[in-house]
């Protein structure tokens, strides 16, 4: 089988982790796969092009939206045309390309299938989930269009389904996570930063993740010198929350980390990860910090508190992030037996509900019966 990928490369977000380890899964299980993502036509990132790529011209691309050039769609059908692929599988990349890519696949007769990431807050709850329900607003009329669209919760199809898109169309394949990878083990990180207990965030540090509480709670909660919290990522907001929350709390901002071994090594090292977002959809930071074995605290946004539910985490409520972490804070670094009970627990979840390869076979299944139904309609 031969699938059309079409995603980015970067900048680094989770669009950029999910075609990736969903691509490189597909290889290696001996699919043929053509990767086609979005390249700025001056810069350098895709001058030395791997087998199997090919650039689609954008004029701007960000974590959140992609701008593709006038000529793009041309391109990207061309490109279709001469690939021949048995299905086409797009990762949204929030772009005009995406309402016009079913119409190009209809020309071609090829199998469309989406992979919708936009998080989300189901309870609407402040104005940056109000504008992400505006995004699924929009969208829905065009993924009604998609032969199939992937999403990662039943809550995320409920959403769908209630803006118009056919239920039929939309199939539910959570985010999944290579558990040979990430998975418990040593790390030294904690002696390298000279602290007993580490907590952990990793992701952007923007308005819609809600870092600001979870410092603010770190500082009131008085944790002292023994408890460090390690911010990995970077954002709009952080060289100004980095001017009043600093090493003096024990909070430590990394930046973007870009080896994928070392992230691993910090969580290894971590006994508890924090995720205060106001929106998500299904963190790939937060099944990753599970799959090590890293209790969890995350809030009740998109489908996270869906995923550590029953046990397997505690659920925190968007709106109270400052007061329940600073409750919360003490006690799991008081009570280190609690966070290895929690860790253990969300380790279980993953194996039972979150593997990559769980995820990669349910997606086979889904390409194989696409194929077989636009054979059948063909000859019909």
């Amino acid at each position: 089988m031969h699938i059309a990928w079409l995603g980015k490369k970067s900048p680094f977000c989770g669009n950029v982790t999910y075609s990736r380890e969903v691509t490189n899964a597909l290889l290696d299980r001996g699919y043929d796969v053509s990767f086609l993502h979005f390249a700025q036509e001056d810069s350098q990132e895709d001058l030395h092009r791997e087998l199997g790529e090919v650039p689609i011209p954008c004029l701007y691309k960000s974590q959140i939206y992609t701008i593709p050039s006038f000529k793009s769609s041309k391109i990207l059908a061309s490109s279709l045309r001469q690939l021949r692929p048995d299905v086409v599988h797009a990762s949204l990349t929030l772009s005009p390309l995406d309402f016009v890519l079913p119409e190009i696949c209809d020309e071609l007769n090829l199998p469309l299938v989406a992979t919708f990431h936009p998080p989300f807050d189901r309870k609407l709850r402040n104005l940056t989930s109000g504008t992400q329900h505006l995004m699924y607003q929009l969208y829905a009329p065009f993924l009604a269009n998609y032969d199939r669209v992937i999403v990662f919760s039943r809550i995320q199809q409920d959403l769908l389904v209630r803006l118009g898109v056919p239920m039929d169309r939309v199939v539910v394949i959570p985010n999944g996570v290579n558990t040979h990878k990430y998975c418990p083990g040593y790390s030294g990180f904690k002696t390298e930063i000279r602290c007993d207990r580490l907590f952990v965030y990793q992701g952007r540090i923007a308005l819609e993740k809600n870092i600001e509480p979870m410092v603010k709670a770190w500082k009131k909660a008085e944790m002292g010198p023994n408890s460090h919290l390690v911010i990995v990522g970077d954002g709009p907001l952080k060289s100004s929350l980095k001017l009043f929350y600093g090493a003096d709390l024990g909070i430590h901002w990394l930046g973007f980390v870009g080896d994928e071994n070392r992230r691993i090594e910090i969580l290894q090292s971590a006994d508890v990860f924090i995720l205060p977002s106001l929106v998500e959809g299904l963190s790939l930071s937060l099944l990753e910090a599970m799959s090590c074995g890293v209790a969890c605290l995350a809030t009740d946004a998109g489908a996270d508190g869906e995923a550590i539910e029953g046990g397997a985490g505690i659920v925190l409520d968007p709106q109270r992030v400052l007061s329940q972490l600073r409750i919360l804070l003490p006690v799991l670094r008081d009570q280190p037996e609690l966070s290895s009970i929690m860790g253990f627990k969300a380790r279980q979840r993953v194996l039972e509900r979150y593997t990559l390869s769980q995820n990669i076979t349910q997606i086979e299944s889904l390409y194989g019966s696409l194929i077989q139904q636009k054979h059948q309609l063909s000859t019909a």
